[in-house]
């Protein structure tokens, strides 16, 4: 029997709910279709600000497109379309049609799975946002690209060779390096999917500790199929199967003593 994580009680920000009466995300009752195939099966869960949420469930579950949904990335996939239901970001339905898609994407910034820097210098990487958006003041510019590395925990490993490409990077600086360039353009959210899957376990070990450390600024939700991940570096824990959400709740209780039993065939490996 595979050893279920072990959960870092600290993490459970979310213990006096009090303090998170308004998701910072709502979704309600949403299905999700490309073209006649449902692949989201009417999923409601509410995320709440400054906490991490682990998306776990086999390949096939649906958690990597549920994430998509949430800054709207799957509207570049043909045939993608909400059959019923909404998401809401601190209460704006993302499908009105007062929503700039652009705006979205800024203040939910998306890393993915494997680091995809530009093949420009680690400074252009970061800078880029900022200059597309307008920003023409160079040390405002200068400012922003430290402050991000600085939060990206990259800023003393790169300071002295910013104008080096980015391609020379290790790929676990290169995760970081995009992580900084999501930060640099102020978001509110940060979606990670599965980020760390194709790093080794030291430069998984600073992604997650950079994880941990962005929680007081950032709402983020993880998609990962590392259940040992989700029990060191989230508050809670959301399982999904088939399309469907099997079980939400805080990562203690999900690794420990889940509600449902097909949850608990998972995290002790009985399929997966």
């Amino acid at each position: 029997m595979q050893e279920a994580p072990t959960a870092n009680p600290e993490n459970s920000s979310l213990q006096n709910t009090e303090e998170y009466r308004e998701p910072a995300i709502r979704i309600k009752e949403l299905d999700f279709l490309y073209g006649n195939n449902q692949v989201i099966h009417n999923v409601t869960l509410d995320i709440f600000p400054k906490e991490i949420m682990a998306f776990i469930g086999p390949s096939g579950c649906g958690k990597s497109t549920l994430l998509r949904c949430l800054n709207r990335m799957n509207d570049l996939v043909d045939g993608a379309r909400i059959g019923k239901g909404s998401i809401e970001i601190h209460g704006v339905d993302l499908h009105d049609k007062s929503v700039d898609v652009i705006e979205l994407r800024k203040k939910v910034g998306m890393v993915f799975q494997k680091s995809n820097p530009f093949p420009k210098s680690i400074y252009q990487n970061v800078a880029y946002g900022l200059q597309i958006q307008g920003v023409k003041s160079k040390r405002t510019i200068d400012e922003k690209v430290e402050e991000s590395l600085r939060k990206a925990a990259l800023w003393e490993e790169v300071k002295d060779r910013l104008n080096e490409n980015a391609y020379g990077l290790s790929g676990g600086q290169q995760q970081r390096l995009c992580i900084a360039r999501t930060l640099a353009v102020e978001p509110e959210i940060i979606l990670m999917d599965e980020p760390c899957s194709a790093l080794d376990p030291v430069a998984t070990g600073r992604v997650e500790e950079l994880i941990l450390g962005l929680k007081d600024e950032y709402t983020i939700v993880v998609v990962t199929h590392n259940m040992q991940q989700a029990g060191r570096i989230s508050d809670r824990t959301a399982f999904f199967y088939l399309g469907k959400l099997i079980e939400c709740d805080q990562t203690k209780k999900i690794f420990l003593n889940p509600s449902k039993q097909q949850t608990e065939d998972y995290i002790s490996g009985k399929f997966g």
